[in-house]
């Protein structure tokens, strides 16, 4: 049997640690499905981009994660649309704003 050695090098973890983290500009929620809309700025181009998670409460805390059940896939439809609609006024806003 042949194995092939991949030299990795690591490059130093950034300092995340230390800086504040970023938040959604806004999230939209049916059910257990959630949407965060999230703001990137791309040269002098403002975008969004969305992110999806099941939620559920383990103890106290609520948590996520991105895998779906087929129940699911009707809700996240629908939040996937409210996040297009959201998104669409934002980006005219934003449009209107830079006149």
């Amino acid at each position: 049997m042949h194995t092939t050695k991949i030299n990795r090098i690591s490059a130093p973890a950034p300092a995340v640690a230390d800086a504040p983290r970023k938040k959604p500009v806004h999230e939209l929620r049916l059910g257990l499905i959630k949407a965060a809309i999230w703001e990137n700025t791309v040269g002098d181009n403002l975008r969004y981009n969305v992110t999806f998670a099941r939620i559920y409460k383990n103890e106290a805390e609520w948590k996520g994660i991105r895998h779906l059940w087929p129940d699911d896939l009707l809700l996240l439809a629908k939040v996937a649309d409210q996040a297009h609609s959201w998104i669409c006024t934002a980006t005219k806003a934003d449009r209107e704003l830079a006149r």
